[in-house]
């Protein structure tokens, strides 16, 4: 009356990826909130290295 295989519902869901181990979630988190810091202090940084290169244009 069954047969293996026979029948497969229309939809199936699609295969779920691995999760993350513990050090793979650590690491990834570390990256994010290095990043948040790059954001905020990168452009401070990089207007002070312009200031810097004029200031030297300018003085000679």
């Amino acid at each position: 009356m069954y047969v293996e295989g026979g029948w497969k519902p229309s939809w199936e869901p699609p295969p779920r990826r691995p999760q993350l181990t513990e050090r793979q979630e650590r690491v990834f988190l570390w990256l994010i909130a290095l990043n948040a810091l790059l954001l905020l202090l990168a452009p401070i940084g990089g207007a002070t290295i312009i200031h810097a290169v004029l200031a030297v244009l300018r003085h000679g």
